[in-house]
């Protein structure tokens, strides 16, 4: 019965392509422990050390927590609204002097869900064609037409514009800020321009930039100064934040919309009131305090060249890749191949995520023996 998927795995292995879960020790802030060996963890969404900090859930516990029950035991349009959930949502709607707020269960939630409300029949979205896995799923689950753009490319996305804007009633430009394999930044201000001169709506999905970049730690649209031309922000707290889930910021109209139609909102059971809780907590007592830390963790990114805290390498076949990442476990460094469906064929790469703890000292026999592997091609 199963012989069509075994033979898949088996060329998957054969590719160095199969994927499997590992057993994991423990994690403790920036370090990681695996196969009895305390490795610096440079594949981790952890970027302040919140999550895996003792001190810091201790902290809220002893502070917020023990109130707090583990379960909603129901999704938030039956039971499974309470003041602090509320309260979240007031609190991120006043940080972005947005209207709403709207709480999902992951980013994952709330890609899906949003693209997928926001464009019935007759309306248009036009994608980055780098942006999330969970961004192209909410597309396709859409009643309407997307487009997919070439990364970063605004000529193209103009041209584009030009060609089938008129076609459509509503359309949506959707892009993420900082790119997750590429550590890359969108062109958000020209997309801003572009969003005007073509009647358009602009999402922008701040899920590795919310708790990094602006004074506030809000992302990429708070540093450029343009979060008010932005119709719809979304970001997770399941990175910086070190807890779970996600959310969009937005107009009244839109978030009341998203509460309706948003099926990804609408049948998913509330996450617990102590993770909305904690992430409360986290934005109101801890973010405020990482702005010098932030800089520090951007700085050593700029000095490997990135101009985010990701640090992509890519190395192309998926083999050679693999043998990095051993060849860096033997030296100390907890690093994944990130290989095809992810990247595309013949970019496999380690992706490098800095957390706000790692000291430029550290890298440095990462430095050494990537250089050797690709002077080595």
């Amino acid at each position: 019965m199963y012989e069509d998927y075994q033979k898949i795995l088996e060329e998957l292995k054969t590719r160095s392509h199969f994927r499997n879960l590992k057993d994991f020790e423990r994690k403790d802030e920036k370090f990681i422990y695996y196969k009895g060996k305390k490795l610096l963890n440079l594949s981790s969404n952890n970027y302040l050390n919140f999550a895996d900090n003792k001190a810091i859930t201790k902290e809220f516990l002893d502070t917020d927590g023990a109130q707090f029950s583990f379960g909603s035991a129901s999704a938030r349009l039956l039971t499974g609204t309470l003041p602090v959930y509320n309260e979240l949502e007031e609190l991120l709607a006043n940080l972005y002097q947005k209207e709403g707020a709207l709480l999902f269960n992951s980013g994952y939630h709330a890609n899906v869900g949003i693209s997928s409300a926001l464009c019935p029949k007759g309306d248009v979205i036009f994608s980055d064609k780098l942006n999330h896995a969970s961004i192209i799923d909410g597309m396709k689950l859409s009643d309407g037409k997307f487009f997919r753009f070439p990364h970063n490319d605004m000529t193209a996305l103009e041209n584009l514009l030009i060609r089938e804007r008129e076609n459509f009633k509503n359309a949506f430009i959707i892009s993420e800020s900082v790119f997750s394999m590429d550590g890359d930044i969108e062109d958000l201000k020209k997309l801003v321009e572009l969003k005007i001169k073509y009647n358009c709506n602009l999402i922008i999905d701040e899920a590795h930039a919310f708790g990094v970049f602006g004074q506030k730690g809000l992302g990429v649209a708070e540093e450029l100064g343009i979060i008010n031309d932005v119709d719809l922000i979304v970001g997770t707290f399941g990175k910086a934040i070190g807890s779970m889930g996600a959310f969009a910021v937005g107009s009244r109209i839109l978030i009341d919309f998203l509460i309706n139609k948003s099926r990804s909102f609408i049948f998913s059971t509330a996450l617990p009131p102590i993770n909305i809780a904690f992430t409360k907590w986290i934005i109101e007592n801890k973010l405020p305090q990482t702005l010098q830390k932030r800089k520090k963790m951007l700085e050593i990114a700029k000095n490997f060249g990135s101009p985010s805290h990701i640090i992509p390498v890519i190395i192309g076949e998926n083999k050679d890749t693999v043998d990095l990442c051993k060849v860096l476990f033997h030296n100390g460094y907890f690093t994944l191949p990130i290989r095809p469906p992810t990247v595309p064929i013949g970019t496999s790469r380690l992706r490098l995520s800095l957390t706000c703890e790692i000291e430029e000292a550290e890298l440095q026999i990462l430095k050494e023996k990537i250089n050797e592997k690709l002077l080595a091609k």
